[in-house]
């Protein structure tokens, strides 16, 4: 049995009623049964979740529809300075 995980198109990521944060996903088995779910964080664990996404992309280039966030805070640790926040 294999699974795939995507993120289903149109579904943005939501805050929740208790403030956390729901990701939408589509689980489809090779057969082609498919499922939507939703996987729901807390705001610490999506802070975990994001810097270990940052750390891995690091070094990688960012490709022209990367979202401004990636475009702004890929660098080295040791290059990394915070200059302000808007």
């Amino acid at each position: 049995m294999t699974w795939t995980i995507k993120r289903p198109p149109g579904r943005p990521v939501r805050r929740t009623d208790d403030n956390q944060l729901a990701i939408p996903l589509r689980l489809s088995l090779a057969d082609g049964h498919a499922t939507d779910t939703e996987l729901t964080l807390t705001l610490a664990e999506a802070e975990h979740l994001h810097a270990a996404l940052c750390r891995a992309l690091d070094g990688e280039p960012v490709p022209p529809t990367a979202p401004d966030c990636r475009q702004s805070v890929q660098t080295s640790p040791g290059m990394a300075h915070i200059v302000g926040r808007a």
